[in-house]
This record gives structure tokens, C-alpha cells and sequence, in this order.
């Protein structure tokens, strides 16, 4: 799938996996967040906050870290989060699609700039790389005792596009317009997902060398430790090669 989930499973950093942690929280509580201030308290009635309570839970995100989020999401003197996307490209002319979650767009598009521009790539204008990413549902699911014969049939008639299995872990893809169709079907079958989110899927790839490649990776890695940003996608072709290397 997205270049950088693959990248984010190999970080060798002291406290890597804690720092990851963290921003997945941040993350999770921002969506939260965006999700009361549109739709209300309400999980019932707010199916963008029961997607982001699900998430939350496939995070191991404590129940209580939840319950705050929602309760401080719901004042109006808390912090309001814009949903902003940034595109453009690294080093050797690797796409780059950046969604951010910001109480200060000034400051976010000022910084992401600068990432650009201080590591040899530059920032573009919003629908510049359409044509290099979709938009996807991806589903994460823990295989357990489900029978995957009998799943698949369920899931595939409910819209997935493409069933993979990793470790333990059941991998489904939709289409854009079947995402949620896909997420009550899951509902429905009463199965908990670790994850479940719209991601930028990209349909052609950059071969590089080791050391382009590991320049394009630090600009990536700096991009996903802004607080600002949600998600960054690229086109870098990650082979097992390549990361063998890296």
C-alpha cells in the first residue's frame, strides 16, 4: 500500500516505537476532535466519530484518553482543527501527499514548505499529483478465528477490492465510494478493526539507489514528526532489496 506505512515498520531510533505511539494518539485525538466538532458528541448518531472511536481502540488507546478527547472536543473554547492537504515533491522527483490536522494553517504550510525546500524538493499546488495517488479504503483486522474462505466471500460482496494477509493481520482495500459500505459490513460481522482509514494509494513508482533513496526517506520522516501532520504518502518503490540495505 502506502510507501511510508511500509518505511514507519523499519525506524531504528532510540524510543522509536514509543514516539510512534505518541503521534499515533495525537493523531487519533485530533480526528476525534475534527469528528465532535462536526457531528457531535454522539457516537451513535456520528459515524466519523465512531470510525475515529474504532480506531482509538485498534490503537490501544486507554478508554479514558478517549473519553477526555470527546469531552474537551465538545467545549467551545477548545481547539479547532482544519483539515488541510499538501502536495509536492522530494528529492529526484518522488511525489509527495502530505494531510494535516492544524489549529494554525499559517504556521503548518510555512513549515511544510520549508521541509521542501530545505532538502531539495518543493511544494506544489492542491490536485498537482491526482494522477499519481487514489484514494483507497484500507481495513486492518486481526485474523483470529475468522475463516478466511467464508470472509472473503462476505467482504467481497460488500465492495473489497483486495484482500492480503499479513502475519495476523487480514488486509482489505475498497474503493473510495465502498469504504463505507465496507465499514458497516464489518460492522455488521461484529469484527474489530486495528485500523480503519482512507489512505492515498499511489498508482506508479520511483526506483531509487540507496542513497537517493535514504534522502527522500529523511524529508518523509521529518514531514511525519511535524505535530501538524496526520499522514504522508510517496512514491518511492521500498524492494525488499532497498530495505535490506537501508
Amino acid at each position: 500500500m502506502s510507501g511510508h506505512n511500509k518505511w514507519s515498520t523499519i525506524k531504528r531510533k532510540k524510543g522509536a516505537l514509543d514516539s510512534k505511539r505518541s503521534k499515533i494518539f495525537s493523531r487519533i485525538i485530533k480526528e476525534i476532535s475534527i469528528a465532535v466538532r462536526e457531528g457531535g458528541p454522539d457516537a451513535d448518531g456520528n459515524p466519523k466519530l465512531r470510525l475515529a472511536i474504532a480506531n482509538a481502540k485498534g490503537a490501544n488507546m486507554p478508554k479514558e484518553n478517549v473519553q477526555r478527547a470527546v469531552s474537551k472536543a465538545s467545549d467551545k473554547d477548545g481547539s479547532t482543527y482544519s483539515e488541510v492537504t499538501y502536495e509536492g515533491y522530494g528529492a529526484h522527483g518522488v511525489a509527495i501527499y502530505i494531510e494535516c490536522a492544524t489549529d494554525n494553517i499559517q504556521r503548518t504550510v510555512a513549515n511544510i514548505r520549508s521541509y521542501f525546500n530545505k532538502h531539495g524538493g518543493s511544494l506544489g499546488t492542491n490536485g498537482s499529483l491526482s494522477f499519481i495517488f487514489d484514494r483507497k479504503g484500507v481495513f486492518r483486522i486481526p485474523l483470529g478465528t475468522i475463516d478466511p474462505d467464508e470472509f472473503e466471500m462476505e467482504v467481497i460482496d460488500a465492495g473489497a477490492e483486495d484482500i492480503s494477509y499479513e502475519d495476523d493481520t487480514i488486509v482489505i482495500t475498497t474503493e473510495l465510494e465502498n469504504f463505507g459500505s465496507m465499514l458497516k459490513k464489518l460492522e455488521e460481522m461484529k469484527l474489530e478493526t486495528e485500523s480503519a482509514e482512507l489512505q492515498r494509494i499511489p498508482k506508479t513508482f520511483v526506483a531509487l539507489e540507496k542513497d537517493a533513496a535514504q534522502k527522500v526517506l529523511k524529508l518523509v520522516d521529518i514531514f511525519e514528526d511535524d505535530d501538524d501532520v496526520q499522514s504522508v504518502y510517496h512514491n518511492l518503490e521500498l524492494t525488499d532489496e532497498l530495505l535490506a540495505e537501508l
